[in-house]
């Protein structure tokens, strides 16, 4: 009997979580996966018809909008990179005694709403913004031109709201590096910049790879910023997929678009980390085998 309930405590721990991921994971996506091949209409009703149309249809209609997401997502992603690693290491390795208060300063926007902070973009780069003013002094931006509800200003949003997602898991991986091994390559006469591409870059791998997926899934089914920061002209998928459930009421054409997405973003992460290399996801657990 003891014998039994041992095996059977892993299940009991099990239990809660599979029980949520099944009522609010797995049931969502079959309701999903149901509309994405049925027709008709909210009046009439929907009926499981097989329509695979559905999303031949939604691609060819909104593949202006699919390529625009990517775009968007790919721009913020790489910026994020780009201010992060910077930031990331500047904590771990200069840091000190102010590390948690700068660890603060990074996950501070987070104690304010998301659609609070996009809507504070849009004050921002509004087009008598102070910010605005000083873009136009230094010819950044011409002088009967505007930042607000341009391209720029989309991948502006995603950046700042999505940038504490890489910069967290690139401070994790930074701050666990052994740095014994960056006196070891000082020692062999490396300098800096050699000890930072040889011994430090593929060593933060991990990190860069979990940020990178962190911030690049969330952006590309964005909504927000292109709605309250771009134009018409820069909607994304996310604002296409909000209209067609809650404007249209087009649950079919809805539901084949999330799925669209959903199998794209698989692809492309697959892609990216048999690019990257599995070891990236391992790290030196991986190696040390």
């Amino acid at each position: 009997m003891t014998t039994l309930r041992r095996r059977l405590v892993p299940y009991g721990l099990l239990g809660p979580g599979l029980l949520w991921l099944v009522l609010f994971f797995v049931v969502p996506m079959v309701f999903m996966g149901w509309f994405s091949l049925s027709s008709g209409s909210l009046e009439s009703g929907w009926s499981w018809t097989w329509a695979f149309s559905n999303y031949t249809d939604a691609i060819s209609e909104y593949s202006t909008q699919f390529g625009r997401s990517f775009l968007y997502a790919g721009a913020a992603t790489i910026l994020c990179l780009l201010l992060g690693y910077p930031l990331a290491y500047a904590i771990a390795f200069k840091g000190g005694r102010w590390r948690n208060l700068m660890l603060f300063a990074v996950i501070a926007p987070f104690f304010t709403t998301y659609l609070i902070r996009t809507i504070a973009w849009k004050t921002i780069l509004a087009d008598d913004s102070p910010v605005v003013e000083v873009l136009k002094f230094l010819q950044l931006v011409p002088q009967d031109g505007r930042v607000l509800a341009t391209s720029a200003a989309v991948i502006a949003g995603l950046t700042y709201n999505f940038l504490p997602f890489m910069v967290l898991p690139l401070y994790a991986s930074l701050e666990r590096l052994d740095l014994r091994l960056l006196e070891a390559s000082k020692d062999l006469y490396a300098s800096a910049r050699l000890t930072f591409l040889k011994v430090t870059l593929p060593l933060t791998a991990p990190g860069i790879v979990a940020g990178v997926l962190l911030t690049f899934i969330p952006a590309v089914g964005d909504y927000v910023n292109a709605t309250f920061l771009g134009g018409t002209n820069q909607s994304m998928i996310g604002n296409v997929i909000q209209a067609q459930y809650l404007v249209i009421n087009d649950y079919a054409t809805a539901a084949a678009l999330s799925f669209s997405l959903m199998i794209i973003i698989m692809i492309a992460v697959v892609l990216y980390i048999r690019f990257a290399g599995s070891e990236a996801l391992m790290g030196d657990e991986e190696e040390a085998k």
